[in-house]
């Protein structure tokens, strides 16, 4: 029986892809081999020693400790794209609440008072300070061409929208999926002065944060509009609010309110409303929970922030799962381990990322207790598992 341990309340179903009968799943639960969580904060945690992995029902995983995870072992999965429609919606609300004035309109309507006459007059006396301008014909900056990035990208170009796009991580995969009618950017700076929006879908990482400052809104457009739905931190918020004062920058609209944004009659802030769609929750809920699954009962692999993409087929063989430092001959350790134990492979896949190697191997025989404490003797292994 695998137990589950919940740190935040996932989609139901999500939940129902672990069925009952090899899953017990609780959020208070005592040696767990898995969590599932969204937004709890894992840092100051104390990690179980039976954990195997972690699932975010989400892209990022800033809230949880993946560098802690790794030394330990476990590995980290999240759900990228599954919440990518969610993002993109918002994002093209906020390129109309920013272009056409709708929060400022808004609060100005619902202020409103006096008879209904009086209101129609001041309605007519006032719509010219919201005067705002449309979408065909401009052009769009998306920082990020991962899987939100692309949508929104594509989806601007239906609205009649130049696109430019920038992503030195692009995968071929990716490319695949992005209109070729999107320009790329070798550099954000490349980017930045031919934009009339722009909007951000990268990771807050030292790369990425401040990314935009002072100095980068000089070389932007006079009245351009930010749009930050990705992370807090990868905007210069201070500086953004200098250039919207000085006429440089005409809307900023985020999804991370702050005392200096809340009330800024320029700002649109947002409560973290993102992925906050039913359809969303149950998407990430379930690419997770059906990555967990697919872990814990085969030791496969897939959308892992911290540990290399593998899949075996299984085999009739009895299948073992080996985690551990990317360090010269440690396949040969291993072999030789399972030779000494005249233990055939039927089927074996190594693979590595960064500093974690991961092996699956498919043996002729049950895999005995003993075998597993030799293996996990090997120094530099981090954690064995018989399926």
């Amino acid at each position: 029986m695998n137990k589950i341990l919940t740190l935040n309340n996932i989609s139901v179903a999500g939940l129902e892809r672990l069925p009952r009968d090899n899953y017990e799943i609780a959020s208070e639960i005592q040696h767990p081999d898995a969590i599932l969580l969204r937004s709890f904060k894992m840092h100051d945690m104390e990690i179980p020693e039976s954990l195997k992995a972690v699932g975010r029902a989400g892209a990022g995983v800033n809230n949880i400790p993946v560098d802690k995870m790794s030394a330990k072992g476990v590995v980290v999965f999240n759900a990228p794209g599954a919440n990518a429609n969610a993002v993109k919606e918002l994002v093209l609300a906020g390129m109309l609440i920013g272009c056409r004035n709708l929060g400022q309109a808004w609060d100005f309507a619902r202020n409103l008072e006096g008879t209904d006459e009086a209101i129609s007059k001041a309605v007519e006396a006032g719509k010219k300070n919201f005067g705002g301008f449309e979408l065909p014909g401009r052009t769009l900056g998306v920082v990020g061409l991962g899987a939100i990035g692309r949508y929104v990208a594509n989806a601007a170009l239906d609205l009649g929208m130049k696109v430019i796009g920038f992503d030195p991580g692009l995968t071929v995969e990716g490319a695949w999926q992005l209109s070729s009618e999107v320009e790329k950017a070798s550099s954000i700076d490349e980017m930045i002065g031919k934009v009339d929006f722009i909007t951000f879908h990268v990771p807050l990482i030292e790369a990425t944060a401040n990314m935009i400052n002072a100095e980068r809104l000089k070389l932007m457009k006079d009245n351009v509009i930010i749009l930050n739905f990705a992370r807090n931190g990868i905007i210069d918020d201070e500086a953004v609010s200098v250039a919207i004062k000085s006429g440089k920058v005409y809307a900023y609209v985020c999804d991370f309110p702050s005392n200096l944004l809340k009330n800024h009659e320029r700002v649109i802030t947002l409560p973290h409303l993102g992925a906050s769609t039913g359809e969303a929750e149950d998407n990430c809920a379930i690419m997770v929970a059906e990555q967990i699954k697919d872990y814990l009962e085969n030791g496969n692999i897939k959308n892992s922030v911290n540990f290399p993409e593998v899949k075996l087929p299984r085999t009739e063989g009895n299948r073992i799962t080996i985690v551990n430092s990317n360090v010269p001959d440690m396949i040969g350790q291993i072999s030789s381990t399972l030779a000494n134990k005249g233990l055939n492979i039927i089927d074996m896949l190594n693979k590595s990322k960064g500093e974690i190697a991961y092996t699956i191997i498919d043996i002729d025989k049950e895999a005995g207790d003993d075998l597993i404490a030799e293996l996990n003797a090997i120094d530099g292994v981090l954690n064995v598992r018989a399926i």
